[in-house]
């Protein structure tokens, strides 16, 4: 089980974020009365998209022996409150003497990282205050 531990104190809204053995901060925008002193929530999530993507691809690359120098993912989301739907949109690029075939195979393997599957299918949260 991974465990993350999020702590917001006095100061509006940073947060230092622990997980064994790494801590960061995230923070809200100057425009919504935070520091900016790190990423939102929001951009984390995408983040772990785009950086579980482009882990994946480059693990099956070097598996096979492919020249794959950089694989590049971005990542943006959109959130309709209204309708309580968030869409992501992934842009995949590469660096590295690939042909097509591979290429294609790469981006069909960026689909089948963790985060990818995790956020594609059922999630379920459970919460108990302590």
């Amino acid at each position: 089980m991974v465990k993350t531990i999020a702590v917001t104190k006095q100061e509006n809204y940073r947060t230092e974020i622990r997980t064994d053995p790494h801590h960061f901060i995230v923070d809200e925008p100057i425009s919504v009365g935070g520091k900016d002193l790190g990423p939102t929530p929001g951009e984390l999530l995408a983040a772990a998209l785009a950086s579980c993507s482009s882990i994946t691809m480059k693990m099956y690359a070097d598996r096979k022996g492919w020249d794959l120098e950089e694989a590049i993912v971005e990542v943006d989301f959109e959130r309709d409150l209204k309708f309580t739907q968030t869409s992501f949109t992934k842009k995949i690029s590469f660096v590295g003497n690939l042909d097509e075939a591979q290429r294609q195979k790469l981006y069909e393997i960026s689909g089948k990282c963790p985060v990818h599957r995790m956020l594609t299918s059922q999630i379920e949260i459970q919460s108990e205050l302590i």
